[in-house]
């Protein structure tokens, strides 16, 4: 009974998932594609303070992930990309109210050039009273375009300008636009983050790489309940690795638990279809056309539990 126990604890602490959602504008009805309205944001807040959710720093999370601690499922955490000046006008108060901490990642060009839309290296350093600032890149550039040198200058210039302004050093990154590759990843992780985020829902557990966090994005009228259900698979992508030269997606193979043995498969604009594993490999012929410059190809257990892979032209 007592190795019985045991074991359902260890089930427990390695299936654990904490949640963290990307914000980007607030109130700010111009932009409905990237805007949370106040209401809306207050509803979330709600369901998470009634459903006992503990809204935590992004630091917490990763303490626990580089220390092999238990990421508990009701930790959540908020994410505000690009760092617009709604945040600080009209979501900042909101967190406050809830006592809610956050983490900002600052589009440094926009605040550094003093673009309309975005906020101060003033009004950022208040906002650190209350959360976490990092690095959301120099010019928002779609980071796969770049040249290896230009992604090390553009990386280096938002370093550099940051702390010369907040007074010290970013822990944490997110790529613009979510984009990324293992070339991308590689060197952004050669500045020594604490860690690096992307777009690809997901959860955060004890498997998570710490250079490739699972993010949900959470605007507009989404239902917080069902973006929770989000879990990250843990697997290895074989192939595809990267997006082909021809834009043919002929085969893709991925390494997963050999103890599943059914699982769902989407590719951008094909939707979802079931296929079979076989000894933890999943592997299909699919000899389409990729219809889009950015792609995702997921595969999951269900339409929640999933891994994704990026594509981009």
């Amino acid at each position: 009974m007592k190795y019985f126990l045991l074991l359902c604890l260890s089930y427990l602490y390695l299936s654990a998932n904490a949640h963290i959602f990307v914000l980007h504008r607030f109130g700010d009805d111009k932009h409905p594609s990237t805007n949370s309205s106040i209401e809306q944001l207050k509803s979330q807040f709600e369901y998470l303070k009634k459903n006992n959710y503990e809204v935590v720093t992004t630091s917490k999370i990763i303490y626990n992930l580089k220390n092999n601690i238990q990421i508990p499922d009701n930790w959540v955490a908020f994410h505000i990309d690009d760092a617009y000046k709604s945040f600080y006008t009209n979501g900042l108060e909101l967190f406050k109210e809830y006592n809610y901490p956050f983490s900002l990642y600052v589009y440094v060009k926009a605040t550094n050039e003093k673009y309309g839309d975005f906020m101060t290296w003033d009004e950022l350093k208040e906002s650190s009273k209350f959360g976490e600032i990092g690095l959301h890149s120099y010019s928002h550039a779609h980071l796969t375009k770049l040249s290896k040198e230009e992604l090390i200058n553009d990386t280096k210039k938002a370093y550099e300008i940051f702390e010369k302004n907040m007074g010290f050093k970013p822990k944490g990154y997110v790529y613009p636009y979510g984009e990324y590759d293992d070339e991308v990843k590689n060197i952004i992780k050669d500045f020594n983050f604490d860690y690096i985020c992307n777009q690809n829902s997901g959860s955060v557990n004890l498997k998570s790489d710490i250079y490739d966090i699972d993010r949900v994005a959470l605007v507009g009228k989404a239902n917080i309940k069902e973006k929770l259900r989000y879990k990250s698979l843990e697997a290895t992508w074989i192939e595809p690795k990267s997006f082909p030269e021809d834009g043919m997606l002929k085969t893709i193979k991925v390494k997963v638990d050999p103890s599943i043995k059914n699982a769902k498969l989407y590719v951008s604009r094909y939707g979802w279809q079931d296929i079979k594993v076989k000894d933890g490999i999943i592997q299909t012929n699919f000899d389409k056309k990729l219809l889009l410059n950015r792609n995702r190809v997921i595969i999951g257990t269900d339409y929640y539990t999933i891994s994704t892979k990026l594509l981009i032209k």
